[in-house]
């Protein structure tokens, strides 16, 4: 129970072992995050100091109490948009800066509050309705758009900020004679050096790191002798995260509320979808209430600290699992070694090229595209790949967050037009004396006056419809006047689907039949008993086994009937003279 509220003390035994891949990991993360916490920071709205503060405390405290032990939290591109566009509304940052800060704080507390309610809800089930498909596309699609968002670092192009995927390119396209050719060299090097290191074995896993580091120094040299124009990551100040209380209002709480709400959820919705598409290739069994809740902590305490809205970075996570990590260790070491450059390196750390980032992620961005389940999903199913290609397509034109919606939207919908039509199979006896599906063996028998069918889905209110138009084609054939229902196959009754079955065995039994169950689950007879239905329907109607329950309707045959039957296809009907 300790381990699965404080889940660091599960890996932190782990990590001692694999110090030195978290180590090369979290040295890699510390790295690829100082330009992207300036980058978010502005994209925000909100001073780059805030993208570090937040860069620095959430990755820690979400390690801790988070159960993926690749997922890296801190400022994100989602996270950061959507925080300007509620923030926006009613406060412009150009106009008062503080003012817009001291909101989104007090955001990024409300909407930390929500998630770790959602979390001690246990709504992280809710997260299990994102098929596959949904993960797989919003990989490729947020890989692909990784990747074009670095083509204004690697060709040197001053690309307008909050640029789309099509802008991109657009713009790109258009300016392409601007190309800073010392960058694209610089970036290609990169590029190339990490590619080479990653097909050597021994050191295969320093291919990030040794890759950015070669590529600083030749951008340093070409920049020192032929004033290349290469632009870096810029002043970086040195401050650490102060503590400092949200500027609590009940009127600015009530105005955040709804965007708090949108915040968290959606904030929740990729952090899970981060984790889920990692935990893909490793295995690792999550725990998405306790990812939820690791979220919300980290929000809720991190806010107190100066730091706005976080959530899990694809690029960051990506580059986390694809550099060694082992454990979460490498997110706070990642956050760690953050605050050591920036107390004790800035002015270091400020000549990083953005070139040498942008190929290093330009190959992240590839990496996260899994060619090996966008081929099964190409082969499996059509449904599917519509899906997939939905999630993937929104991912590119549309914000990620109504990318994901479209995804679960369409994978929820198929879900439920399978389930609303539940395979109905008919049964017959074979040579062997065993039931099996009439169109498996045309040499079958049925009674006339009985038919067996078996319901394999659920009986709820989406099925109801379907099943009941093969009900009343049976109750049209008047010879049929007895229904046995093979049970075993049915998942679950709802109140619906209970009110239909006692309707329709009333129907059959006054016309002097039935309907009868045989082998139902427990689960499936919980509305049953507890509405009362089988209490009305008669418990006589349900069976344990097929023997006792054919004894039974034998005895109301009509033996006018069985008397010039040729099938005699049970037991009774031999044995009955």
């Amino acid at each position: 129970m300790l381990q699965k509220t404080l889940p660091f003390l599960t890996w932190l035994p782990l990590a001692k072992k694999y110090w030195k891949d978290d180590l090369i990991a979290g040295i890699t993360g510390t790295i690829i995050v100082i330009p992207q916490a300036v980058a978010f920071a502005m994209i925000a709205g909100m001073p780059p100091i805030y993208g570090f503060y937040t860069a620095m405390l959430t990755p820690v405290i979400a390690a801790i109490f988070g159960s993926s032990y690749h997922l890296v939290s801190g400022p994100t591109t989602t996270s950061s948009i959507v925080l300007y566009a509620i923030i926006s509304k009613y406060i412009h940052p150009e106009t008062d800066i503080e003012a817009f800060v001291s909101l989104a704080i007090l955001l990024s507390f409300m909407a930390g509050v929500i998630k770790l309610f959602m979390g001690i809800a246990r709504m992280g089930k809710l997260v299990n309705f994102v098929s596959n498909s949904v993960i797989i596309g919003f990989s490729a699609g947020a890989g692909v758009l990784i990747a074009f968002k670095q083509l204004k670092h690697i060709f040197g192009i001053k690309v307008p900020q909050g640029s789309s995927f099509y802008q991109i390119i657009e713009y790109i396209s258009s300016h392409i004679s601007e190309t800073n050719w010392y960058a694209f060299g610089v970036a290609m090097v990169t590029l190339a050096i990490a590619l080479g290191i990653r097909m050597v074995k021994k050191i295969s896993r320093l291919y990030m790191l040794v890759a950015m580091v070669l590529g600083s120094f030749i951008a340093f040299w070409l920049t020192v002798k032929y004033t290349s124009g290469i632009e870096t990551v810029g002043t970086i100040p040195s401050n650490l995260p102060p503590f400092k209380m949200p500027a609590f209002d009940f009127e600015n709480m009530k105005m955040l509320t709804s965007g708090a709400l949108i915040l968290a959820t959606l904030g929740l919705v990729e952090a899970a979808a981060i984790s889920r598409s990692i935990a893909l290739h490793t295995h690792q069994k999550l725990n998405t209430n306790q990812e939820f809740i690791s979220q919300g902590i980290s929000n809720t305490i991190s806010s107190f600290f100066s730091c706005y809205t976080s959530s899990g970075s694809f690029t960051r996570s990506s580059i986390n699992y694809q550099s060694g990590a082992k454990t979460p260790m490498s997110a706070i070491i990642s956050a760690v070694g953050l605050m050591i450059v920036v107390l004790l390196f800035a002015k270091y750390a400020a000549f990083l090229p953005k070139p040498a980032m942008g190929g290093i992620i330009l190959l992240v961005g590839y990496n996260l595209i899994d060619f090996k389940h966008i081929k099964q999903v190409l082969k499996s199913s059509k449904r599917e790949l519509i899906v997939f290609g939905a999630t993937f397509l929104g991912t590119l034109f549309l914000d990620l967050e109504q990318a994901l919606i479209i995804g679960i939207f369409l994978s929820l919908f198929f879900y439920l037009e399978r389930t609303s039509k539940p395979n109905i199979a008919e049964l017959g006896i074979n040579a062997n004396h065993r039931f099996i599906n009439i169109i498996r063996d045309e040499e079958v028998l049925e009674c006339p006056q009985l038919k067996v069918i078996r319901i394999d889905g659920s009986i709820y209110f989406g099925a109801i419809e379907s099943i009941s138009d093969y009900f009343m084609q049976l109750y049209e054939k008047k010879d049929i006047k007895h229904l046995l229902i093979m049970a075993n196959g049915i998942n679950f009754i709802d109140l619906a689907g209970a009110e239909w079955i006692m309707h329709e065995v009333s129907k059959w039994q006054n016309r002097e039949g039935g309907i009868y169950f045989v082998g139902m689950k427990v689960v499936s007879q919980d509305v049953l008993k507890k509405g009362g239905f089988i209490k009305k329907m008669g418990y006589s109607n349900f069976f344990i086994d097929k023997n006792s329950a054919i004894a039974s309707i034998y005895k109301k045959l009509d033996k006018n009937i069985c008397a010039t039957c040729t099938a005699r296809v049970f037991n009774e009907c031999k044995t009955d003279k």
